[in-house]
């Protein structure tokens, strides 16, 4: 229950009086996945890592004739490349898997380095999560939100489970804001290497923010 995030009086809608509808409303970035280049690497079965961002409501959408999973092939690990449609402040995140040694122990999240490969999560990750079993997709992992307040490519990498061979997950939910982006915003991004402190001032004055209803 520790990961629980509360909302600090900022969004009243996030509290774990809420109902259903609303917190199903909060989890809706991936509707703001660009699917077409949404990339799993090292799923077993090909497109399979796509399923698992949908409606927090279908998240125990368990159909035996078309699972809605995806499962680690070569070995427990998982990579999700996901590029966003626009700009995303990325609040919390969720993990469901089975309650058992397929589901994932670890989750490290990489922001905006688009066509991670295994090779680069040897780097230091922006933030890291120690995972508890999560059979119902209720636990919420709050994200530090000044590091993952600009996002347009989030990397999520599970490096294992809790000692099967291979790893399973049956959902990732995305909770937060998604904001369009402008062309003069893509200038922006070119600069991003040179990590100019002024760049960023200007980032964070970004207009009209969506919340998705």
């Amino acid at each position: 229950g520790a990961v629980m995030a509360h909302g600090h009086g900022r969004c009243c809608c996030c509290g774990e009086a809420a109902v259903g509808g609303e917190r199903g409303a909060a989890w809706g970035l991936y509707l703001r996945i660009d699917r077409q280049r949404l990339q799993c690497l090292n799923e077993r079965r090909e497109g399979s890592g796509a399923l698992v961002f949908r409606a927090w409501e279908e998240r125990g959408d368990r159909a035996p004739l078309s699972p809605q999973f995806v499962e680690s092939d070569d070995d427990e690990e998982l990579l999700f490349n996901i590029p966003f449609t626009g700009n995303v402040k990325l609040k919390g995140v969720i993990v469901m898997g089975e309650d058992d040694g397929t589901h994932p122990a670890e989750m490290r999240l990489f922001r905006n380095i688009p066509h991670m490969s295994f090779d680069d999560t040897a780097r230091e990750p922006d933030q890291m999560f120690s995972l508890n079993r999560d059979p119902t997709g209720e636990l919420e992992y709050p994200t530090k939100i000044a590091r993952f307040s600009n996002v347009y490519h989030l990397s999520i990498h599970f490096p294992k489970n809790f000692g099967a061979e291979t790893t399973k997950i049956f959902y990732i939910g995305l909770k937060g804001e998604w904001t369009e982006a402008h062309r003069h915003e893509v200038t922006i991004c070119n600069y991003e290497a040179s990590a100019n402190p002024a760049d960023h001032k200007l980032e964070q004055i970004t207009p009209q923010t969506h919340f998705i209803s």
